[in-house]
């Protein structure tokens, strides 16, 4: 069997790169080990619950995202989030603090001490950082708004955003379009009020998702595919032919493509890289991914105290609290808990606590159960309890990650026809995955169109999947 694209993984990663080349008239098989397509965007109904085992929103700022659901008619089934979202709350070493979402909301609380609110007011004033130089996120963030802005507000940002240290992230890999606003506009702040002054909402109003969950895309993207899909099919190792790629998938058979795209997580590309080219291995190979666990509990209305009017919370490391963060799921989208009940979620582990998300279910239950107790209210035993643990969760952009990225980049140039796309490149929410695809297929599609098909199936050594 031949084709014009094998894609490697049936993530939303590698479903969408498939199905924007199916739309331009390619040939595309997609193999994935699992039997289930969609990677860690996994939703499920449970007695009127909804749990997100992975991710849980996407951000109206992705027009690749939009675009894709438009395509696939899902809009219809999109939700934006509950009129209940009105503040945001951050752990202190006295409970949680509510914060409003307004603009000016961290300067009128009293969260941050007098001292680091007028830190955060002589931003504008602060020179631009040297653009050749990468600073970490604390970094970044203590050099322009103030060591316990940066504590206290971004460190739990990035624990509950990326499962990471911000001492140990990329500020350019992670946010590089606030680096790009402090080289523009020479501050965040003037960046930010000339953004609103355009009409743009807060971050906190641009999520959204679909009725029955994330996992509503990748569902549809797999429908999409058909027969093109191929579950339960490992690929073993990706060997170069004349005009392109065989895929050796072991007793499943094998394949040849013109063009390879790996869509799988870091670790595995780099096992499959590893005997076509060295340098996007290595780079593919040093992207750390830790355990991470989702704790998932249902209650009662009645039996938690706290009015759950905001997203959720995000814990500063040195609050040193077992979750590093926990969302508020029947207030962020409708229909995820029966009437007159509500659905929390928490978070262990990630790079805070890697060895933490790989304690026994009924351990990490018992954990989150005395946080939600003591932050929240939450009195008596939940009427449900669920554990999703991930050996390995969201990718770690460190410091140096954008040198990985080039690397793997280069691969496309080095190795002609094979190409990588997935969460650890340019960004792990759904919407920077759904980007990075399109982009990637755009590629994708001038190689194809640029170099003849000159793959014949007598290439086979073995018989076809």
């Amino acid at each position: 069997m031949s084709v014009d694209v094998a894609v490697i993984g049936a993530g939303v990663s590698g479903l969408a790169t498939a199905h924007q080349l199916r739309r331009q008239g390619h040939r595309v098989v997609v193999l994935e080990r699992q039997v289930r397509a969609g990677g860690n965007a996994v939703s499920e109904r449970i007695d009127g619950f909804l749990m997100e085992h992975g991710p849980s929103s996407v951000n109206t700022a992705s027009r690749a995202a939009a675009e894709l659901s438009d395509s696939l008619g899902l809009d219809p089934l999109r939700c934006g989030l509950g009129p209940g979202v009105r503040y945001r709350y951050l752990t202190g070493t006295d409970g949680l603090h509510r914060i409003s979402t307004h603009p000016l909301g961290f300067l009128l609380s009293n969260y941050l001490s007098p001292g680091a609110r007028l830190r955060v007011l002589a931003e504008p004033a602060i020179p631009r950082g040297d653009a050749a130089t990468e600073e970490s996120v604390a970094g970044f963030w203590s050099r322009r708004f103030g060591a316990e802005f940066a504590e206290r507000v971004i460190d739990p940002l990035t624990g509950g955003l990326f499962a990471g240290r911000a001492q140990e992230l990329s500020m350019s890999a992670v946010f590089p379009k606030l680096t790009e606003m402090e080289q523009r506009h020479g501050s965040i702040v003037m960046g930010i009020l000339k953004s609103r002054r355009t009409g743009a909402k807060m971050p906190g109003r641009r999520l959204y998702s679909w009725r029955d969950g994330i996992a509503t895309l990748p569902r549809a993207l797999a429908q999409d595919m058909g027969t093109a899909l191929r579950t339960g099919v490992a690929v073993r190792r990706i060997r170069a032919v004349p005009g392109g790629f065989r895929i050796e998938t072991g007793a499943t058979g094998n394949l040849v493509a013109r063009a390879v795209v790996i869509a799988t997580q870091p670790h595995v590309a780099a096992g499959l890289l590893e005997n076509l080219d060295a340098p996007a291995a290595e780079a593919a190979g040093a992207i750390a991914a830790p355990p991470l666990a989702v704790v998932f509990l249902g209650y009662r209305r009645g039996q938690v105290d706290h009015p759950l009017d905001g997203l959720g919370y995000l814990t500063r490391a040195r609050a040193r609290r077992a979750l590093s963060g926990s969302l508020f799921c029947s207030t962020m989208f409708p229909g995820r808990a029966p009437e007159g009940h509500v659905a929390l979620v928490g978070y262990i582990g990630g790079a805070r606590a890697p060895a933490a998300a790989l304690a026994a279910p009924g351990d990490l239950i018992a954990a989150a159960r005395l946080e939600f107790r003591d932050l929240l209210g939450a009195a008596g035993d939940p009427v449900l309890t669920r554990v999703r643990q991930w050996p390995r969760g969201l990718p770690q952009y460190n410091l140096g990650h954008g040198d990985r990225v080039a690397a793997l980049g280069g691969l496309e140039g080095r190795r002609p026809g094979l190409f990588v796309t997935g969460n650890y490149l340019a960004g792990s929410a759904v919407g920077s995955c759904v980007a990075t695809a399109v982009d990637v297929a755009a590629r994708v599609h001038a190689h194809l169109t640029a170099v003849p098909a000159v793959i014949k199936d007598d290439v086979l050594e073995a018989r076809s999947i």
